[in-house]
Parts: structure tokens; sequence; C-alpha cells
């Protein structure tokens, strides 16, 4: 998954604690600057208020009707999906657009990046990994439950590619929220077996161990004993 930073930005402010004294040298530092430099920052300030014009006239005038309008074109992909006409998902019905086309009319549209989940969701339904793979790590879906399964369907795709790290790496980022104990002890669970596969017993071990002390109300948690005993955690009577 397209896989981004997200970090918010911060607000920097001055400690209460400066003296008076330093606040006062820092003002009429300041006041000087712009005393000197008074044509220069005046313009920089006219620059930044245009761009910031800018930025809203996109957002209001051009962004938010192309939203509305890439949302009409994959209400049908969604209905498809719904429907599990897969095929259609993919190559559309002739009438209305694919998903892969709803992502190339509407690119940077919220819109287009809920498509790569549905057509990189077809994909892996339809066994086909590589192209799965491909539109799944396009999506965004940071800090959201369905940004969850996402990162859960790339590492069964990267499982069927037959690529087991990177598939132990999705599911990793897929169990990562705790709050979700359901999807958290699956993909948990999943990241186990990945992990046996790969020969490595001891995070294995791990994966099936959080399983048993965070999520022991869930469904993998009630034969995970069985699963630590084969890799010689404990004795099953």
């Amino acid at each position: 998954m397209a896989q981004t930073s997200r970090n918010k930005p911060g607000v920097e402010v001055f400690g209460e604690n400066e003296t008076k004294g330093k606040a006062t040298d820092v003002a009429y530092s300041i006041q000087n600057s712009f005393e000197k430099n008074q044509k220069g920052i005046i313009g920089v300030v006219v620059a930044a208020l245009i761009l910031v014009g800018g930025y809203f006239g996109y957002k209001y005038l051009i962004q938010a009707p192309g939203e509305e309008k890439a949302y009409k074109d994959l209400s049908y992909v969604q209905k498809w999906f719904e429907a599990d006409s897969l095929k259609y998902v993919i190559n559309g019905d002739g009438q209305h657009p694919s998903g892969p086309a709803v992502i190339k009319k509407n690119s940077g549209t919220k819109a287009a990046n809920l498509a790569q989940y549905y057509v990189g969701m077809s994909y892996l339904k339809s066994k086909d990994a590589n192209n799965a793979i491909k539109y799944l790590s396009e999506f965004n879906g940071e800090g959201t439950v369905i940004g969850n399964l996402a990162y859960g369907a790339l590492g069964d795709a990267y499982m069927d590619a037959g690529k087991v790290d990177k598939a132990i790496e999705n599911y990793k980022k897929a169990a990562s929220n705790e709050n979700d104990q359901y999807t958290s002890a699956l993909y948990s669970f999943r990241a186990g077996l990945a992990s046996e596969k790969a020969g490595k017993t001891d995070e294995a071990k791990k994966f099936y161990k959080d399983i048993k002390d965070k999520y022991p109300n869930t469904l993998q948690a009630r034969d995970i004993d069985k699963y630590l005993a084969r890799l010689g955690e404990l004795s099953i009577d």
C-alpha cells in the first residue's frame, strides 16, 4: 500500500520562561528587519496570499466538483464489487468506466484512491496476485479499518506471489491496530503461519503468544495453544 508518511504539522511556540529582555531584543530585531526589508517582505506576503487563494480556489472550484464527478463514476464500481461482479470492476460493462479507468480519469481524488482498493481486491479474488499488489500498494487507508484490511490483503497477495517476507511485513501492519482485536488477531495468526513457512520459528511464536495474551476472546485464540505446542512452546494434555 502506498505506503506514505502522514505526520501532522506541529506548531512552534516560545517558552513562557523567556526573559523580558530577550523578548524585547527579539521584537526589536524583527522590527528593524522589517523596516529594512519592507518591500521584499510585503512582496513575499502578497505572493503567499496569491498561493493560498489559488489553493482554496483549486480546492473549492475545481477539486470539490471533481470529487463529485469521480464518486459518480465510482458508484458503479462499488455496486459491482458488492455484487462480486469482479470482471466488471476490472473491465467495466461497456457503458460505465471500470475501476482502473476511474483511477486514471480522476487521479488525485478520494474516489480514485478508494477505487485502488476495489480493483486490488478484485484482482486478489481473481487470483491475479501481481495486479492485486500493484493496486493495493497504491491505496491509502492509513488509520482506518479498511486500511488494515488492505494491508492484510496485500499480505495475502504477496503470499500468493511467493514473497513470504513481504507478506509478513504487511500482515504486521494489518495487525498493528490493537483497538480492533479481531482484525489484529486474524492477521497476527496469518503472520505466524507465514513466519513458520519462512522458517522463522521464534517470530511465529511471538505472533501466536500475542494472540493468546492480547486477544483471548477471538476465534484465532481458541486453538492457538496447538500452534504453540507444535513449535515446542507448551504441551497439550
